[in-house]
């Protein structure tokens, strides 16, 4: 039992911070309407133009801002105070949800309108994003970052649980238009939470002063560290090909399995117990890995081809469950590789290029998909994106012997490095 406990204990260990205990919390609840969302706006994109092609364009829309101006983001994110920025993000986004389910419910939403509503969204979370990554280190430190990043995952797979769910049984009783206002209403607990933590608390660093240059100097010290630049091109691969669930399950369930909504929603269910279960597993790590990160990419990889090739939606459940646990450990180790290697003025545009390669690339990759799963059908559309995760999850392990070793080097080391070879020089000289 001690030995249980005190897994426990360190897999939770973020918890005992209280301004990120009310973030979790906040965050629980929001990302559960959050999904209901995402569940709801593809069965209604579907009911209002029965195509693929659409959900390739709405999600497309909503990660086209962060695909052509995500760096400047991580630059606004970098200047400001990060607490208040995410604090009026998240108000805007429960606005924009309410506006949505307000047209819903009337009878009066449109297609465009859903369009229009999914680019604003996205031009909220090109500040948003960035931030509430970079956010996590202000509240818990570098040595608990990794833990709270694998918590993150945890809260945000834990939501695919209930509001999947929910969605699809609000769906199928009361309609769609409800799922809208739930959602926004979630917000509310975000706003609140951020408004009750105690700013005295916080890691902040000083914001960065506004000059010229901020945007090339973040691309040219990300280039410039291996470490940094090698899972930001492997999330570039994965994210584009591999992350288009919410373009592809909808088709599958509908076309391949002649189901509903209740089907779609517990498929998303079943990958966010699975999404749980790593994101546990890895919060329990002490440091994320490069070699977990590879590895879980080929898990994914995987996991995505019997997802593709199953013949019943009974099979195709129990298939999403590794497909969420190695999703989960893949985003989680990239997001903790970087933040842990990032410095603390540089942090912000890092997230938000690790925001571009995850959602930035689906403009990209979404309509792509949407495309190739009309016209050769969804099973094909699946399994382009796990041969294209299978390969980038092997050149990445491949390439593993090129580190001088498994677990890159943090912020920290570099500038002891830096500090004793200034040393050694000064004593040369």
């Amino acid at each position: 039992m001690t030995s249980v406990g005190t897994t426990l204990d360190r897999a939770f260990r973020s918890l005992h911070v209280r301004n990120y205990r009310l973030y979790f919390i906040g965050q629980t609840i929001s990302m559960s309407g959050t999904w209901m969302q995402s569940v709801a706006q593809a069965w209604l994109v579907l009911k209002l133009s029965g195509g693929g092609v659409a959900l390739g364009i709405v999600t497309a829309l909503q990660f086209l801002p962060m695909l052509l101006a995500g760096p400047w983001g991580g630059v606004i994110a970098d200047r400001v105070d990060k607490r208040r920025l995410v604090a009026i993000t998240q108000s805007v986004s429960g606005l924009l949800a309410l506006a949505l389910g307000v047209l819903t419910v009337t009878g009066v939403v449109q297609l465009w309108m859903v369009y229009v509503l999914a680019l604003l969204l996205g031009v909220v979370s090109l500040a948003d994003m960035p931030a509430r990554q970079a956010f996590v280190m202000e509240m818990v430190g570098p040595e608990d970052v990794a833990n709270a990043v694998s918590l993150n995952s945890v809260l945000t797979n834990a939501a695919r649980i209930v509001g999947p769910a929910a969605a699809g049984l609000l769906i199928a009783t009361i309609g769609i238009g409800p799922c809208f206002l739930a959602n926004a209403a979630s917000y509310i607990a975000v706003v609140v939470a951020f408004v009750a933590m105690d700013p005295r608390e916080l890691r902040r660093g000083r914001p960065v002063e506004r000059k010229r240059g901020q945007l090339r100097e973040g691309l040219r010290y990300v280039w410039s560290r291996p470490d940094l630049r090698a899972p930001l091109l492997l999330m570039a691969v994965v994210g584009a090909l591999a992350y288009n669930f919410s373009v592809v399950l909808p088709l599958m369930v509908k076309v391949v399995f002649h189901a509903g909504p209740g089907e779609l929603g517990v498929l998303y269910s079943a990958m966010g117990a699975g999404a749980v279960a790593g994101g546990l597993a890895i919060a329990t790590r002490s440091r994320p890995t490069h070699a977990v990160l590879s590895w879980s990419a080929l898990g994914l990889g995987a996991a995505l081809v019997v997802t593709a090739l199953a013949p019943r939606v009974g099979i195709e459940l129990v298939a999403m469950v590794p497909v969420g646990i190695a999703s989960t450990a893949f985003i989680a180790n990239a997001n903790a590789l970087l933040q842990i290697g990032a410095s603390e003025e540089m942090r912000g545009r890092v997230m938000a290029l690790f925001m571009m390669v995850f959602l930035g690339t689906t403009p990209i990759g979404g309509p792509l998909i949407g495309w190739i799963a009309q016209r050769f059908g969804s099973r094909e559309a699946l399994l382009v994106g796990a041969v294209a995760t299978t390969i980038a999850g092997a050149v990445a392990l491949a390439r593993l012997r090129h580190f001088r070793s498994e677990s890159p080097p943090t912020q920290a080391e570099h500038e002891s490095a830096r500090e004793a070879e200034l040393a050694e020089a000064t004593t040369s000289s």
